[in-house]
């Protein structure tokens, strides 16, 4: 099967059995796990005990043989085995006077390189950008221009050709291009790198929720550790980029007369939509019948979205003073000037983790230690089988019930744990709600130092440093010996500030390519940017029907799945570009 190989172990021991047991090299303080028995060879026949065992390849493993008799080690081997190779393990006497065991592993078969699709996709990509900027190069010819006007609206060839300029003028162009003026001098009121951030984040959790070419790396860790390609743009990035909107968009809202009492309507609406929208995306079985309460999920993406907004947005409504984004208000220190004013929300944030690190820590969880952080399983050596997510597992399952939360989790395939776990779950939520609020500073940023682009990517870059610095200390730089881990299921506090940094620099390096220096539209992610509702319920309704899915040749081929996810993907991301030529936007 797909990444897996074949291990093939021979047993010419004549006198005692095998016991092979293996253990991934990504899980932590794990038990050894028994694989097969391998019997005795048979003397009479000279034929070594034999077994089959099917193998992982998305980890090193270590496999560790022991004796039947006297429950001896015989050999420990570590080895990352290749997808689709075909190995054999052969155990033998060297030496029939000192007994001593060898262990030999051979390759039969070659393992084949899974990684190739991934390269040849890479490669048809990079063409089709290549022809598209060589393209956009040549519309700048004017003869080139215009001949291409002609040939797409010829009844407006001859003013086309006798314009000032050669090209439409920016009244004439709304008719023949809906697309806004993006490189004219005059300013924009939507900064489009924000929309870009959004729309690369939400491509990518698209591609990887149709399965990323079912690659492990493209998933989410089984538990600690290092941030994958998924988590470290979205949903976290998504979050990040909400509270950055939120700033901007209260702000222009107030500017523009409206009421406190009519924002907060607006908000409070946009939250129930977004929960009512998740509750119902996340329990798609209402096409097999009618849904039962008894096995609803209440949490979800779109929920926590929706619980987040409402937070956040009401923290920055309710705090909100006149002149305070202009810039224009005194204090003692100007270069804190989008912090100062706002030390309200801050105290209110920090009460926030302080409660989250209390039930954390200190909540006693039956049958689990307090403080407990770990999988469960077979995690720590099989000590807390039951103790999956410790404080935040333990909350969900008191309040929602088993069997209103994700029955799932990742660490149930590395661990094997048998407890239903929710990484969007309650507890989880107060740390989201801390990152929209990061967000929101970088938004700040904006308002505080428009068109001080120098300004807004040095604060952007600080930020960063800051985030970066806490997650080291949090961490010790270390993937599970840190005080509080880096964990995207429990959306550690450590998590938070890690993905923020990397927020922070990707939204620098965003603003100043598309915004500053507009060396690049932020096309296409800016298309389904601007319409990031549709296109996350849209993939999540349409995920098994055609043309999004289709019944495959080989279902154990890399190939074949990333072919698929990418079409797919690719797909929503033409849908988006021709609902904003057709200015339809989905806006809650």
């Amino acid at each position: 099967r797909m990444d897996q190989a074949l291990l093939l172990v021979l047993n010419e021991l004549p006198e005692q059995g095998l016991w092979l047991a293996a253990l991934s090299g990504s899980c932590h303080q794990c038990l050894y796990q028994v694989l097969a028995f391998i019997p005795p060879s048979d003397k009479s026949l000279r034929k070594p005990g034999t077994a089959t065992v099917p193998v992982d390849t998305q980890h090193p493993l270590t496999l560790l043989l022991n004796s039947s008799v006297g429950h001896g080690e015989l050999c420990k081997i570590q080895y990352h085995f290749g997808e689709f190779g075909n190995y054999s393990l052969v155990v033998k006497t060297l030496s029939t006077s000192t007994k001593a065991v060898s262990c030999d592993l051979v390759i039969n078969e070659a393992p084949i390189n899974s990684y190739l699709p991934i390269l040849f996709a890479f490669l048809v990509y990079t063409g089709v950008l290549a022809v598209l900027i060589v393209g956009r190069l040549f519309l700048r010819i004017d003869p080139v221009r215009n001949w291409v006007y002609k040939k797409l609206n010829p009844r407006e060839t001859d003013r086309l050709i006798n314009s000032e300029f050669g090209s439409p003028s920016t009244t004439d162009s709304v008719s023949s291009d809906p697309s806004p003026r993006l490189w004219s001098t005059t300013s924009r009121q939507r900064l489009r790198s924000l929309d870009t951030f959004r729309g690369l984040s939400l491509i990518i959790m698209v591609f990887v929720n149709y399965g990323g070419g079912k690659y492990w790396f493209f998933k989410h860790e089984s538990w600690n550790g290092k941030l994958h390609f998924h988590p470290l743009c979205s949903p976290s990035r998504f979050v990040f980029i909400m509270g950055t909107s939120i700033s901007l968009s209260l702000s222009s809202m107030l500017t523009w007369g409206s009421s406190k009492k009519k924002v907060l309507g607006k908000i409070l609406w946009r939250s129930f939509l977004l929960i009512l929208l998740g509750i119902i995306v996340v329990n798609p079985n209402y096409c097999l019948g009618p849904l039962s309460w008894d096995n609803l999920r209440i949490p979800g993406v779109l929920q926590r979205l929706g619980f987040t907004y409402l937070v956040v947005a009401a923290l920055e409504l309710l705090f909100t003073r006149p002149g305070a984004e202009g810039g224009t208000m005194e204090t003692l220190c100007p270069a804190l000037q989008d912090l100062l004013p706002f030390w309200p929300q801050w105290i209110f944030i920090l009460m926030l983790e302080v409660v989250w690190l209390c039930l954390t820590f200190l909540l006693p969880v039956p049958g689990c230690p307090r403080g407990y952080l770990g999988p469960g399983g077979i995690g720590d050596f099989g000590n807390y089988p039951n103790c999956t997510g410790g404080a935040a597992g333990y909350i969900d399952r008191l309040l929602l019930g088993e069997k209103h939360i994700y029955q799932h989790p990742s660490p149930s395939v590395i661990y094997q744990t048998m407890m239903p776990y929710d990484p969007e779950g309650i507890l989880g939520t107060i740390n989201s709600i801390f990152m929209a609020f990061l967000g929101l500073q970088a938004g700040k940023i904006i308002l505080f130092y428009k068109d001080q682009h120098k300004q807004i990517m040095s604060r952007f870059m600080i930020w960063s440093i800051g985030m970066g610095i806490i997650s080291a200390i949090l961490t010790k730089c270390s993937k599970e010996e840190g005080f509080i881990p880096v964990n995207k299921n429990l959306w550690s506090v450590s998590y938070v500030t890690t993905t923020c940094c990397f927020a922070f620099v990707l939204l620098l390096l965003i603003y100043y390519l598309v915004d500053v220096k507009r060396l690049w539209s932020g096309a296409p992610f800016f298309y389904p940017g601007m319409n990031s509702i549709l296109v996350y319920i849209g993939h999540e309704v349409f995920e098994n029907y055609f043309p999004f899915k289709w019944k495959m040749e080989d279902s154990q081929s890399h190939a074949e799945h990333l072919t698929q996810n990418l079409t797919a993907t690719t797909l929503w991301v033409i849908t988006s570009y021709f609902l904003y030529r057709r200015r339809i936007f989905w806006k809650i």
